[in-house]
Protein backbone atom coordinates (compact mmCIF):
# COMPACT_ATOMS: atom_id res chain seq x y z
CA UNK A 1 0.00 0.00 0.00
CA UNK A 2 1.65 3.34 -1.52
CA UNK A 3 1.06 6.46 0.77
CA UNK A 4 -0.50 9.78 -0.49
CA UNK A 5 1.03 12.78 -1.60
CA UNK A 6 -1.10 15.92 -0.49
CA UNK A 7 -0.98 19.05 -1.83
CA UNK A 8 -1.74 21.97 0.56
CA UNK A 9 -2.74 25.62 -0.16
CA UNK A 10 -1.95 27.85 2.42
CA UNK A 11 -3.22 31.85 3.37
CA UNK A 12 -1.30 34.16 1.02
CA UNK A 13 -1.93 37.10 3.73
CA UNK A 14 -4.58 36.44 6.40
CA UNK A 15 -3.81 33.24 8.57
CA UNK A 16 -7.56 32.90 9.17
CA UNK A 17 -8.52 31.94 5.24
CA UNK A 18 -7.09 28.57 6.21
CA UNK A 19 -9.55 25.75 5.82
CA UNK A 20 -10.12 23.05 8.49
CA UNK A 21 -8.75 20.63 6.16
CA UNK A 22 -5.41 22.31 5.75
CA UNK A 23 -5.68 22.18 9.53
CA UNK A 24 -6.52 18.41 10.08
CA UNK A 25 -3.73 17.44 7.18
CA UNK A 26 -1.15 19.29 9.29
CA UNK A 27 -2.14 17.26 11.70
CA UNK A 28 -2.27 14.23 10.59
CA UNK A 29 0.64 14.21 8.06
CA UNK A 30 3.35 11.77 8.18
CA UNK A 31 5.85 13.61 6.81
CA UNK A 32 5.52 17.44 5.95
CA UNK A 33 7.69 19.68 3.51
CA UNK A 34 7.64 22.98 3.67
CA UNK A 35 8.96 25.39 1.34
CA UNK A 36 9.72 27.60 4.51
CA UNK A 37 10.02 26.07 7.86
CA UNK A 38 9.73 29.00 10.21
CA UNK A 39 6.87 30.32 7.92
CA UNK A 40 5.03 26.65 9.07
CA UNK A 41 5.82 27.10 12.79
CA UNK A 42 4.34 30.34 12.52
CA UNK A 43 0.98 29.28 10.90
CA UNK A 44 0.67 26.46 12.62
CA UNK A 45 1.08 28.99 15.61
CA UNK A 46 -1.53 30.75 14.58
CA UNK A 47 -3.90 28.26 14.06
CA UNK A 48 -3.39 25.88 17.19
CA UNK A 49 -2.11 23.16 15.48
CA UNK A 50 0.22 20.41 16.68
CA UNK A 51 2.17 18.43 13.62
CA UNK A 52 2.88 15.00 14.63
CA UNK A 53 4.51 14.35 11.56
CA UNK A 54 8.40 14.67 10.95
CA UNK A 55 8.97 18.93 9.15
CA UNK A 56 12.27 19.09 6.33
CA UNK A 57 12.63 21.90 4.30
CA UNK A 58 11.78 21.78 1.00
CA UNK A 59 12.50 24.59 -1.33
CA UNK A 60 13.91 25.28 -4.62
CA UNK A 61 17.66 24.62 -3.57
CA UNK A 62 17.38 21.37 -2.74
CA UNK A 63 13.71 20.31 -4.42
CA UNK A 64 16.10 17.83 -6.85
CA UNK A 65 17.90 16.46 -4.61
CA UNK A 66 14.97 15.93 -1.86
CA UNK A 67 12.17 14.86 -4.05
CA UNK A 68 13.56 11.13 -4.43
CA UNK A 69 13.65 10.68 -0.51
CA UNK A 70 9.64 11.98 -0.22
CA UNK A 71 9.17 9.84 -3.21
CA UNK A 72 10.25 6.52 -0.88
CA UNK A 73 8.57 7.95 2.02
CA UNK A 74 5.57 7.76 -0.34
CA UNK A 75 6.50 4.48 -1.32
CA UNK A 76 6.46 3.16 1.92
CA UNK A 77 2.99 4.05 2.80
CA UNK A 78 3.68 7.31 4.23
CA UNK A 79 0.82 10.55 4.34
CA UNK A 80 3.42 13.15 3.19
CA UNK A 81 1.89 17.02 2.84
CA UNK A 82 3.38 19.80 0.93
CA UNK A 83 3.45 23.27 1.37
CA UNK A 84 4.59 26.44 0.24
CA UNK A 85 4.87 30.28 1.73
CA UNK A 86 1.53 31.01 0.57
CA UNK A 87 -0.76 29.57 -2.03
CA UNK A 88 -0.88 26.85 -4.16
CA UNK A 89 2.03 24.36 -4.25
CA UNK A 90 3.35 24.02 -8.17
CA UNK A 91 2.08 27.47 -8.93
CA UNK A 92 5.71 29.33 -9.23
CA UNK A 93 6.59 27.54 -6.24
CA UNK A 94 8.04 24.42 -5.96
CA UNK A 95 5.86 20.89 -5.97
CA UNK A 96 6.20 19.92 -9.69
CA UNK A 97 9.15 17.79 -9.17
CA UNK A 98 7.28 15.66 -6.83
CA UNK A 99 3.83 15.73 -7.88
CA UNK A 100 5.30 14.20 -11.67
CA UNK A 101 7.51 11.96 -9.59
CA UNK A 102 4.69 10.76 -7.52
CA UNK A 103 2.64 10.38 -10.58
CA UNK A 104 5.47 8.10 -12.63
CA UNK A 105 5.62 5.95 -9.43
CA UNK A 106 1.91 5.41 -9.69
CA UNK A 107 1.18 6.95 -6.13
CA UNK A 108 -2.11 8.75 -5.21
CA UNK A 109 -1.85 12.75 -5.37
CA UNK A 110 -4.59 15.33 -4.15
CA UNK A 111 -5.09 18.30 -2.79
CA UNK A 112 -6.27 20.65 -0.07
CA UNK A 113 -8.01 23.46 -2.01
CA UNK A 114 -6.78 26.98 -0.93
CA UNK A 115 -6.32 30.76 -1.35
CA UNK A 116 -4.39 31.40 -4.67
CA UNK A 117 -2.94 34.88 -5.35
CA UNK A 118 -3.46 34.49 -9.08
CA UNK A 119 -7.76 34.17 -8.78
CA UNK A 120 -8.32 36.77 -6.35
CA UNK A 121 -6.12 39.44 -8.41
CA UNK A 122 -7.98 38.37 -11.25
CA UNK A 123 -11.10 38.58 -9.46
CA UNK A 124 -10.79 41.80 -7.98
CA UNK A 125 -8.92 43.65 -11.19
CA UNK A 126 -11.83 44.43 -12.45
CA UNK A 127 -10.48 42.80 -16.18
CA UNK A 128 -12.63 40.18 -18.16
CA UNK A 129 -12.24 36.81 -16.19
CA UNK A 130 -14.13 34.45 -18.86
CA UNK A 131 -10.76 33.69 -20.41
CA UNK A 132 -7.13 34.39 -18.86
CA UNK A 133 -3.86 33.00 -18.86
CA UNK A 134 -1.37 32.78 -15.92
CA UNK A 135 2.36 33.85 -16.90
CA UNK A 136 4.30 33.31 -13.47
CA UNK A 137 7.41 35.59 -13.34
CA UNK A 138 8.93 37.04 -16.42
CA UNK A 139 12.47 37.03 -17.13
CA UNK A 140 15.04 39.42 -14.84
CA UNK A 141 16.66 40.44 -17.80
CA UNK A 142 15.23 43.71 -19.32
CA UNK A 143 15.71 42.37 -23.24
CA UNK A 144 14.35 38.62 -22.30
CA UNK A 145 11.56 40.18 -20.68
CA UNK A 146 10.59 42.67 -23.27
CA UNK A 147 11.22 39.87 -26.09
CA UNK A 148 8.28 37.79 -23.92
CA UNK A 149 5.63 40.59 -23.58
CA UNK A 150 6.01 41.17 -27.14
CA UNK A 151 5.05 37.27 -27.90
CA UNK A 152 1.54 38.01 -25.22
CA UNK A 153 0.81 41.32 -26.88
CA UNK A 154 -1.66 39.93 -29.04
CA UNK A 155 -3.20 37.34 -27.11
CA UNK A 156 -6.51 38.31 -26.40
CA UNK A 157 -6.68 36.36 -23.03
CA UNK A 158 -6.18 38.74 -19.57
CA UNK A 159 -2.58 37.40 -18.41
CA UNK A 160 -1.71 37.77 -14.67
CA UNK A 161 1.77 37.82 -13.25
CA UNK A 162 3.94 38.07 -10.49
CA UNK A 163 6.44 40.22 -9.96
CA UNK A 164 8.79 41.29 -7.13
CA UNK A 165 8.95 44.90 -5.65
CA UNK A 166 11.78 46.14 -6.90
CA UNK A 167 10.90 45.00 -10.40
CA UNK A 168 7.80 45.83 -10.65
CA UNK A 169 8.57 50.09 -12.24
CA UNK A 170 10.56 48.26 -14.90
CA UNK A 171 8.24 45.77 -15.76
CA UNK A 172 5.09 47.95 -15.95
CA UNK A 173 7.00 50.26 -17.96
CA UNK A 174 8.40 47.66 -20.24
CA UNK A 175 3.95 46.63 -20.63
CA UNK A 176 3.34 49.58 -21.63
CA UNK A 177 6.01 49.29 -24.69
CA UNK A 178 5.04 46.21 -25.33
CA UNK A 179 1.26 45.77 -25.30
CA UNK A 180 1.11 49.88 -25.81
CA UNK A 181 0.31 52.61 -23.37
CA UNK A 182 -3.56 52.55 -22.67
CA UNK A 183 -3.49 48.82 -22.06
CA UNK A 184 -5.60 48.98 -18.81
CA UNK A 185 -4.15 47.03 -15.76
CA UNK A 186 -4.54 46.09 -11.95
CA UNK A 187 -1.35 46.10 -10.04
CA UNK A 188 -2.51 43.86 -6.85
CA UNK A 189 -0.53 44.57 -3.70
CA UNK A 190 -0.33 42.64 -0.23
CA UNK A 191 -3.73 40.63 -1.47
CA UNK A 192 -5.71 40.01 2.12
CA UNK A 193 -3.17 41.84 4.23
CA UNK A 194 -3.20 45.14 6.17
CA UNK A 195 -2.15 47.05 3.67
CA UNK A 196 -3.65 45.48 0.65
CA UNK A 197 -3.80 47.75 -2.57
CA UNK A 198 -5.45 47.74 -5.75
CA UNK A 199 -4.33 50.15 -8.26
CA UNK A 200 -6.16 50.32 -11.50
CA UNK A 201 -5.20 52.23 -14.74
CA UNK A 202 -3.35 52.61 -17.91
CA UNK A 203 -0.45 50.59 -17.96
CA UNK A 204 1.70 54.11 -18.75
CA UNK A 205 0.23 55.84 -15.23
CA UNK A 206 0.67 52.83 -13.20
CA UNK A 207 4.49 52.38 -14.47
CA UNK A 208 4.57 56.40 -13.61
CA UNK A 209 3.21 55.39 -9.80
CA UNK A 210 5.07 52.81 -9.58
CA UNK A 211 8.51 54.47 -10.16
CA UNK A 212 8.03 56.07 -6.59
CA UNK A 213 8.59 52.50 -4.89
CA UNK A 214 6.00 49.79 -4.40
CA UNK A 215 6.26 46.93 -1.67
CA UNK A 216 4.73 44.10 -0.72
CA UNK A 217 3.83 40.85 -2.66
CA UNK A 218 2.95 41.68 -6.27
CA UNK A 219 0.72 40.10 -8.78
CA UNK A 220 -0.02 42.01 -12.16
CA UNK A 221 -3.42 41.80 -14.00
CA UNK A 222 -3.07 42.85 -17.73
CA UNK A 223 -6.16 43.03 -19.96
CA UNK A 224 -5.91 41.01 -23.22
CA UNK A 225 -5.22 42.36 -26.94
CA UNK A 226 -8.36 44.10 -28.77
CA UNK A 227 -10.05 41.99 -31.35
CA UNK A 228 -8.06 42.91 -34.37
CA UNK A 229 -10.08 44.86 -37.02
CA UNK A 230 -11.66 43.26 -39.85
CA UNK A 231 -9.83 42.18 -42.73
CA UNK A 232 -11.22 44.67 -45.68
CA UNK A 233 -11.30 41.53 -48.41
CA UNK A 234 -13.52 41.89 -51.42
CA UNK A 235 -15.33 38.17 -52.40
CA UNK A 236 -13.00 37.41 -55.19
CA UNK A 237 -10.00 37.47 -52.42
CA UNK A 238 -12.23 35.49 -49.65
CA UNK A 239 -13.07 33.12 -52.58
CA UNK A 240 -9.51 32.90 -53.19
CA UNK A 241 -8.43 32.28 -49.53
CA UNK A 242 -11.28 29.22 -49.03
CA UNK A 243 -10.02 27.86 -52.32
CA UNK A 244 -6.33 27.58 -50.59
CA UNK A 245 -7.79 25.77 -48.01
CA UNK A 246 -9.69 23.69 -49.83
CA UNK A 247 -6.88 22.41 -52.05
CA UNK A 248 -4.78 21.89 -48.56
CA UNK A 249 -7.25 19.53 -47.91
CA UNK A 250 -9.44 21.03 -45.65
CA UNK A 251 -13.08 20.39 -46.26
CA UNK A 252 -14.79 23.60 -47.54
CA UNK A 253 -17.77 23.94 -44.48
CA UNK A 254 -14.64 24.17 -42.17
CA UNK A 255 -12.49 26.68 -45.14
CA UNK A 256 -15.23 29.21 -44.83
CA UNK A 257 -15.70 29.49 -41.08
CA UNK A 258 -11.77 29.46 -40.87
CA UNK A 259 -11.28 32.04 -43.59
CA UNK A 260 -14.87 34.00 -41.66
CA UNK A 261 -13.10 34.13 -38.12
CA UNK A 262 -9.65 35.45 -39.84
CA UNK A 263 -11.85 37.87 -41.65
CA UNK A 264 -13.93 39.18 -38.81
CA UNK A 265 -16.65 38.27 -41.25
CA UNK A 266 -20.08 36.43 -40.95
CA UNK A 267 -19.80 32.81 -42.78
CA UNK A 268 -22.81 33.66 -44.66
CA UNK A 269 -21.00 36.40 -46.65
CA UNK A 270 -17.70 34.37 -47.02
CA UNK A 271 -19.94 31.51 -48.62
CA UNK A 272 -21.67 34.09 -50.62
CA UNK A 273 -18.35 35.15 -52.34
CA UNK A 274 -17.47 31.14 -52.93
CA UNK A 275 -20.48 30.68 -54.79
CA UNK A 276 -20.37 34.11 -57.03
CA UNK A 277 -16.75 33.34 -57.44
CA UNK A 278 -17.89 29.82 -58.95
CA UNK A 279 -20.53 31.12 -60.78
CA UNK A 280 -18.69 33.24 -62.40
CA UNK A 281 -15.79 30.53 -62.94
CA UNK A 282 -18.77 28.71 -64.72
CA UNK A 283 -19.63 31.58 -66.65
CA UNK A 284 -15.96 32.01 -68.33
CA UNK A 285 -16.43 28.55 -68.71
CA UNK A 286 -19.41 28.45 -70.64
CA UNK A 287 -18.29 31.41 -72.81
CA UNK A 288 -15.04 29.94 -73.99
CA UNK A 289 -17.20 26.65 -74.87
CA UNK A 290 -19.53 28.71 -77.04
CA UNK A 291 -16.73 31.28 -78.63
CA UNK A 292 -14.44 27.76 -79.56
CA UNK A 293 -18.08 26.24 -80.94
CA UNK A 294 -18.34 29.74 -83.23
CA UNK A 295 -14.84 29.19 -84.07
CA UNK A 296 -15.19 26.28 -85.22
CA UNK A 297 -18.30 26.64 -87.74
CA UNK A 298 -16.66 30.00 -89.29
CA UNK A 299 -13.39 27.47 -90.07
CA UNK A 300 -16.22 24.73 -91.66
CA UNK A 301 -18.13 27.13 -93.41
CA UNK A 302 -14.90 28.08 -95.40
Amino acid sequence: MTGVLVLAGTPIGDPSDASPRLSAELSRADVIAAEDTRRLRRLTTALGVTTGGRVVSYFEGNETARTPELVEALAEGQRVLLVTDAGMPSVSDPGYRLVAAAVERDIKVTAVPGPSAVLTALAVSGLPVDRFCFEGFLPRKAGERLSRLREAAADRRTLVYFEAPHRIADTLAAMAEAFGADRRAAVCRELTKTYEEVKRGPLADLAQWAAEGVRGEITVVVEGAPPAAPADLGPAELARLVAVREEAGEARKAAIAAVAAEAGLPKREVFDAVVAAKSAAKGEAANGSAANGSTAKGSAAE
